[in-house]
């Protein structure tokens, strides 16, 4: 199994000041203070699918394609789902231009524009970690690290963060062999023992799901796209939580689905697309997106949780969105799909947190 470990700040200090005694000439009093050691916490800013386009074309300034939603990306650990490679080099899983073969790949280089929008981990757990074969993983993982960027959802490949003295395990799925396989018995269980042990919170990620506008609603069985098994999203993230898991975060369906909360974890089963440079289409529900924002403490409990609202625009550059519409939008797919379970998210963006969660 590959751990990759990047080095957070911050400091954990407890004390616990000597008890004080207090003597007179007709009694003894013993006053004792007692301060209780900080809990420590660290903020995550996930997102869902990100691709900066394929050579040759890209942006002509990837560090502006990003720079609108800089800002919502601000926390101790941000995450997203990297869909393609960072190569130069390698053979196109497509071999002929298709309309229904995607393959992408940009620059090494775009490592860095990644961690200069303040991403600090990303996930290769998908459909494009191969698209430029072996030689195309490989660069891909080289550009990460050289640029200190976690990977994780490679085959045994868990990303662990530390920051603030916490350490957090990212084990990230999606139904490959080539990634971490959520279709294979006894993974799961697997990784997230290891991930318990090598870390004090640990998170989820899982790239599932049918795609398109017909399937932002979690149906609680296996779903299909191209007559692929794309896993059960409900039953793998239940499954993950009763493992050990203290947040599970999705992508994959290009479009946002519902949150809800189960056993006290909050479950995001799609937070969309993040970015697609002249991929696929931005209309109707593929052009919301949101960001998630969590406060935890190393006991992997939820404190604080909101939601960003965002739009894609045509061509797949992402926005702020003043009218908020993903809110509206989750808050109805998750009272359809979860009722009393679901996660909910007031005016002001803030996620309901349920009593004991």
């Amino acid at each position: 199994m590959i751990i990759l470990l990047v080095g957070g700040t911050g400091t954990y200090l407890s004390t616990r000041p000597a008890a004080t005694t207090t003597t007179t000439t007709t009694s003894t009093v013993v006053s004792t203070t007692t301060t209780s050691p900080p809990i420590a916490s660290f903020t995550l800013a996930a997102v869902g699918d990100t691709e900066l386009g394929n050579t040759p074309q890209l942006p002509a300034n990837p560090s502006a394609y990003f720079a609108p939603v800089k800002s919502a990306l601000v926390a101790n650990i941000v995450f997203g789902n990297l869909e393609g490679t960072m190569t130069n080099r390698g053979r196109s899983k497509c071999g002929t231009p298709s309309n229904t073969c995607y393959a992408f790949r940009v620059p090494p280089s775009f490592a860095q524009v990644y961690k200069n929008t303040g991403f600090t981990v990303l996930n290769s757990a998908n459909n494009h970690s191969y698209d430029f074969g072996a030689q195309g993983e490989a660069d891909t993982t080289t550009a990460l690290a050289n640029a200190g960027i976690v990977q994780a959802g490679l085959p045994g490949q868990i990303g662990i963060v530390h920051v603030h003295g916490i350490s957090v395990a990212f084990v990230d799925f999606a139904p490959y062999y080539l990634t971490n396989n959520m279709l294979v018995a006894g993974q799961e269980s697997q990784l997230i023992a290891q991930a318990k042990r090598e870390a004090k919170v640990v998170i989820v990620y899982m790239h599932a799901g049918a795609e398109g506008t017909t399937a932002d609603h979690v149906t609680r069985q296996n779903e299909y796209f191209y007559g692929e098994n794309r896993g059960n999203p409900y039953a793998f993230a239940h499954s993950a939580i009763d493992q050990g898991a203290d947040l599970v975060i999705a992508s994959g369906p290009h479009v946002l689905r519902g949150m809800q909360w189960y056993k006290g974890k909050l479950v995001a089963y799609s937070l969309g697309d993040f970015t697609n440079y002249d991929a696929f289409a931005s209309v109707g529900d593929l052009s919301l997106s949101a960001v998630l924002h969590v406060t935890m403490n190393s006991h992997g409990v939820i404190s604080t949780a909101s939601v960003v609202p965002i739009t894609i625009e045509q061509g797949g550059q992402a926005l702020p969105d003043p009218t908020h519409a993903a809110w509206a939008f989750m808050n109805q797919l998750s009272r359809d799909d979860f009722t009393a379970s679901a996660a909910l998210i007031d005016t002001k963006g803030h996620i309901t947190i349920p009593a004991g969660a």
